[in-house]
């Protein structure tokens, strides 16, 4: 009887069935439902249940261990216990102290991921914790983080792969494409896209997700550039955009969250982070490289176009616009939040970009200069307006991570053309370097709590 109800059910999937390999924690058993007992005044225990709850929303956001360990300190602060944190990519271990007796607990997540408008909405949280929630009982409390947790995507995968293929069209141009890569590019990166967010929505692991994306995302652009050639006659040589219908899988801020972990000596969390990102580029890479060799594509150069500098100057500012905001959605900001990273990414970008061109700087330079006018830039808007300031910094200098310089490094490794692949390694790895120092100087610059090791 039992197995003709669950073959009767064509809504219930295989993840809705199966057994959890993460135990959900029950947080409402820590607080009692009953009681009228403000959080402050209550039990060691209760008050480290929202302390590390807190800190495991913020984890579950995309920040880095700075900012994790910075809620949780505030909290503890205001509920007169002392917390020692240890934070890792997907792990939080801490101690609440309050004199007389100690709590020790260790919380994990099911998958990481980014989520700004779940990270904008916990930091309003804690902001306005000593007025308001403070007040609240246990219960309260954690019905209010209840509510924080339920926010999930803000967009659908139609939206999502619409975002990717926006930002992809847009960095085919900044790389140097054309026209014709740009709307191959955009398709491709398009269902590409599609398809990863919705294999991360039923929850497959994260090499399969990206694996299929990539390969998607590739053989749409040859398939595209095949019918373009019987069709209409356009040449095999727009072959080259096909890297950059891939370029929605940069690991943007685990790279970026792991340079700040490491500045601030968060070794754990920061050698995690990294290494996640350097999983997702191997991993993203290798397939790239074989559909690369089963399609007979090849990372041949853009053709070069004769553009005015003036009006490429205004071109590179509107594709930069585009591609941060494109970034910026699939990292599930809200409109506002994505516009301003956008225009914070159109300046910075095209800054980065045009000292290239007219001073003949290397790339790292201009990395690193551009990556320190988004975080100046950002600090005077979070000023103002309160973003999180990595919601508004880590997608504006996405665009300059060097993708197409890691993915020709693996591929010239695999035809075994060594001093390329060299070459393209180390460019890529000086560039990835200077973008969270150009962050973490601006930080220095603009925040005294980030200036010190305390």
């Amino acid at each position: 009887m039992r197995k003709n109800n669950t073959a009767s059910a064509p809504a219930a999937s295989y993840v809705d069935i199966m057994e959890k390999n993460h135990m959900e924690i029950p947080w409402h058993d820590y607080a009692d439902a009953d009681s009228h007992v403000i959080i402050s005044q209550t039990g060691l225990i209760e008050k480290a249940s929202v302390i590390g709850r807190v800190g495991l929303i913020m984890l579950s956001c995309g920040t880095g261990a700075w900012r994790v360990r910075t809620s949780m300190n505030r909290l503890s602060k205001e509920l007169g216990v002392t917390c020692t944190v240890d934070v890792g990519l997907m792990s939080i271990s801490f101690n609440c102290f309050d004199g007389k007796d100690c709590v020790s607990q260790s919380l994990s997540i099911a998958n990481t991921g980014v989520n700004t408008s779940k990270l904008y909405r916990m930091e309003q949280f804690v902001d306005s914790f000593p007025t308001k929630e403070a007040k609240l009982t246990g219960e309260e409390i954690h019905k209010r983080l209840d509510e924080i947790e339920e926010i999930h995507g803000l967009y659908s995968p139609v939206k999502l792969g619409f975002a990717a293929a926006l930002a992809c069209s847009a960095f085919t141009f900044l790389l140097g494409g054309g026209p014709v890569e740009m709307i191959l590019a955009f398709i491709a990166a398009g269902i590409g896209n599609f398809i990863r967010t919705k294999l991360i929505k039923h929850h497959y692991t994260l090499f399969l997700n990206i694996a299929a994306s990539i390969s998607a995302a590739c053989l749409v652009y040859a398939l595209l550039l095949k019918l373009s050639e019987v069709c209409f006659g356009i040449s095999s040589f727009h072959e080259a955009g096909y890297i950059c219908s891939m370029l929605f899988i940069i690991p943007g801020f685990p790279f970026i969250t792991s340079g700040i972990d490491l500045a601030k000596l968060d070794l754990r969390s920061g050698l995690e982070r990294l290494t996640y990102a350097i999983i997702i580029v191997l991993v993203a890479t290798m397939f790239a490289w074989i559909m690369a060799l089963l399609l007979k594509l090849k990372p041949v150069d853009f053709a070069a176009m004769n553009i005015d500098p003036i009006l490429h100057m205004f071109l590179r500012i509107i594709t930069s616009f585009c591609g941060v905001f494109g970034f910026s959605i699939m990292f599930n900001s809200a409109i506002p939040i994505a516009a301003t990273a956008a225009l914070i990414g159109a300046a910075a970008n095209t800054l980065r970009l045009e000292l290239i061109d007219f001073t003949q700087m290397p790339s790292a330079e201009a990395a690193f200069i551009g990556a320190l006018t988004a975080g100046l830039l950002a600090s005077i808007i979070k000023r103002n307006h309160g973003y999180p300031r990595i919601s508004i910094t880590v997608p504006s200098i996405v665009i300059m991570v060097p993708g197409l310089y890691l993915y020709r490094a693996i591929y010239n490794l695999g035809i075994m053309s060594l001093n390329e692949s060299v070459s393209w390694f180390a460019a890529a790895i000086m560039i990835i370097a200077a973008l969270p120092l150009g962050l973490i100087f601006a930080r220095i610059l603009t925040d005294r709590t980030f200036r010190y090791c305390t």
